[in-house]
């Protein structure tokens, strides 16, 4: 039973028999309701009733921490302590709870005691220290706005509760760890993460708002895509509001990098990301105007409010930007919504993977195309067609960086740097909120060294976009249809220019393996039609008799993107961690096959890691975690994964080099990375020779001619059978 159906169901019993009089015949009632909420904290805190006068009056119930009390929870306070998370005031359901916070008893507590918690059981508002040091009522959530409205829901308990339930314990705990310090990016997660959920709650109440609905089709037409049945409606309104709050946190970060003073205003500050595509979209949703009946602006008032209390110096000491991911979102997706950040995993990629991908491609890039500055030669334009909340963008900037530093003159290399992040260095990402986060985390790192963008139209080369469609130019203008906000058409326009006219010559990446639930984005209709040809077709007939074949996750289609950018492109560089069946399972032949004559060098370094064919075990028997399991994603995923890295030259190769080795283990990550140190880095893999026999599998081969020269089980299949 929820917490608050077993309030209300005790507070309509005691009322029922008649024998209520005063607020305090309902006092154990909200006492178990208070530390219900207070046992979701860390440390937990008590509401103890009755507290004694230490110089202001006897308020209602004191709220006391964990480390307060002589023996646990359950004994007494400490003698002489004052209550370090504050007091409740309670007066009766018959009271108007403005009346009762504006009064000179809630005002003297105050000064005392530093936060009130009033209410009148069917009201709750948290009384505090406003932005400009004043007492003032900071949030309030009411159940009923009449003595009569609220003896209707005492008979609804379970309905209430449903409706109420979540949202008012998320309020409590606010309220309950409003004086505790706040300095931790984990405990600042878990604060906006539980703001979110109530302005998520607002807008899955409202129902089909005009504002709401127009804003989704502008969402679906800028990225190419349809929010699709319930599923999908709850994925675009999740999604909005946690683009929001990652949007004011990180309007509030740059503003305090940026040396703010006073009180933080997530209105103005929302432009100091440079995007103006989230600028409006905060226009869209955030202001009266705009969506009046969802207040989500009150909400974020609340979450601006939060802001302002946190204690700058020692949060920035915690909170290391290059694992913001890590340090700050991935927490708050976990407490803002569980399901939806298991959804969004493919967020995080381990950053040891991601610096192995881009030294890697630095080094063909010096080594097979002759680019003696690698990743820093001013002509090599890079894409991460899915880059998440950015780390791959951040990891190349570092080593333009550090090759620029090399080379000497730091003004310049400054100045280059930022270059490279305005126009050759570039991201697509589909879904708003990483988007928000890629956007922050270059901002940061160009500040970092010293270039931090400052006029009002600089901005990453970081776009919300659909990758898979619009490669290439419409046949006749207008086919596209029109987007009723200006800033989401120049967003799509600017996206359009990069995937049709830039000459990219690096492509790197983790792709996605599946759609989310509910989003169905567009393609280009025969997008990985040329990985199917002749599967289907008998051997005999010179194609290759596969019957059943599975070229549908996501990644497929962002390889077919890559190789075919490349080839228009002339020469240039594929680098994708992505499931490892493409590199031997029968149903990639005809994709292998492309790979191998669009091509002129492959390297496959097998990460393993798979459930199904290994168990996640080595061959010895040891574990075999995914790549993706670490001390912050521990469960990791499912499927073996490769890091596959292909080149074409500008002068083709007779024949193609293709390379191939495993990793295994718990230390593979770190194996990886030890790699790069060998002087002859190809001497670790072993030379794959692919064959029509083998199905030109990139895997070395490890039996004999002879066997591959019997039927195979698919052969056999194809044949009548017969009685013996």
């Amino acid at each position: 039973m929820h917490p608050l159906e077993t309030c209300l169901a005790t507070l309509r019993q005691i009322h029922d028999t008649g024998g209520g009089v005063a607020e305090t015949s309902y006092y154990g009632a909200l006492e178990h309701l208070l530390n219900q909420a207070g046992d979701r904290l860390d440390p937990q805190v008590r509401a103890v009733p009755q507290l004694r006068d230490t110089g202001a009056g006897s308020p209602d119930f004191g709220l006391f921490a964990a480390g307060q009390f002589e023996a646990g929870l359950d004994g007494p306070p400490l003698p002489g302590r004052k209550p370090d998370r504050g007091v409740v005031e309670v007066k009766s359901w018959r009271d108007e709870i403005s009346t009762v916070v504006a009064g000179e008893q809630v005002h003297r507590y105050g000064q005392h005691y530093g936060m009130v918690l009033v209410t009148n059981y069917r009201d709750f508002v948290l009384v505090g220290r406003n932005a400009a040091g004043e007492l003032a009522p900071l949030e309030r959530l009411p159940l009923a706005a009449s003595e009569a409205e609220f003896l209707e829901l005492l008979r609804q308990p379970r309905q209430t509760a449903a409706r109420f339930g979540d949202r008012l314990l998320d309020f409590l705990a606010r309220a309950l760890s409003y004086n505790a310090p706040l300095a931790d990016p984990q405990d600042l997660a878990w604060l906006l993460a539980s703001h979110a959920r109530e302005a998520r709650a607002r807008v899955d109440n409202a129902s089909d708002l005009p504002g709401l609905i127009l804003l989704r089709e502008g969402l679906e037409r800028a990225l190419g895509l349809k929010f699709e049945g319930e599923s999908g409606e709850h994925f675009f309104r999740a999604t909005l509001v946690q683009t929001l709050f990652y949007g004011v946190f990180s309007a509030w970060v740059l503003w305090a990098r940026q040396g703010g003073t006073g009180a933080f205003d997530w209105r103005a500050a929302a432009w100091n990301l440079h995007v103006p595509m989230i600028a409006s979209l905060f226009e869209q949703i955030a202001t009266p105007k705009r969506l009046q009946p969802l207040h989500l602006d009150e909400v974020l008032d609340w979450a601006g409010g939060a802001l302002n209390r946190v204690e700058r110096a020692a949060f920035f000491q915690r909170f290391e930007e290059e694992y913001a991911v890590q340090y700050f979102y991935e927490p708050f997706l976990k407490a803002y919504d569980p399901a939806l950040r298991k959804q969004l995993g493919v967020w995080y990629t381990p950053p040891e993977i991601v610096r192995y991908q881009v030294e890697r491609v630095d080094a063909v890039l010096r080594e097979e195309l002759h680019l003696t500055d690698g990743l820093a030669d001013p002509s090599v334009l890079v894409l991460d067609p899915c880059c998440g909340t950015g780390a791959y963008l951040v990891e190349v900037l570092r080593r333009i960086h550090q090759t620029l530093d090399e080379k000497g003159g730091a003004a310049l290399t400054s100045a280059q740097l930022k270059q490279a992040a305005l126009t050759r260095i570039f991201g697509f990402e589909i879904l708003p909120a990483p988007f928000v986060v890629a956007h922050l985390q270059l901002g940061l790192l160009l500040r970092q060294f010293g270039v931090p963008l400052r006029e009002e139209r600089e901005r990453a080369g970081i776009y919300l976009t659909n990758a898979l469609t619009n490669w290439e130019p419409l046949v006749q203008t207008g086919q596209q249809m029109a987007i009723p906000f200006p800033e989401f058409q120049e967003e799509r326009d600017k996206a359009d220019e990069i995937k049709q006219r830039q000459a990219i010559l690096v492509i790197l990446g983790n792709p996605p393996y599946n759609a989310f639930a509910g989003v169905s984005p567009e393609e280009e209709g025969d997008l990985v039609d040329a990985y199917k040809e002749n599967l289907n077709r008998s051997v005999a007939d010179g194609g290759w008799g596969i019957k059943k074949f599975n070229l549908d996750d996501f990644y497929i289609r962002f390889f077919r993107i890559a190789e075919r950018r490349i080839v228009k492109t002339g020469r240039g560089v594929v680098c994708y961690i992505a499931n490892h069946s493409y590199i031997s399972d029968p149903s990639f032949v005809v994709m292998r096959q492309r790979f191998i004559s669009e091509f002129d060098k492959l390297w496959f370094d097998d990460m393993n890691g798979d459930s199904r064919e290994t168990g996640k075990l080595t061959p010895d028997g040891k574990p075999d975690p995914s790549v993706f399991s670490t001390t912050f994603s521990k469960e990791g995923i499912r499927v073996g994964t490769a890091i596959g890295l292909l080149v074409r030259g500008g002068k083709r190769r007779k024949k193609t080099v293709i390379h191939c080795r495993d990793f295994w283990g718990v230390k593979k990550r770190e194996d990886l990375l030890n790699s790069l140190e060998v002087a002859d880095f190809d001497s670790q893999y072993q030379r794959v020779q692919p064959s029509r026999e083998n199905r030109f599998s990139f895997r070395p081969m490890t039996i004999s001619a002879t066997y591959q020269g019997w039927p195979s089980v698919l052969d056999l299949c194809a044949e009548p059978p017969t009685n013996g």
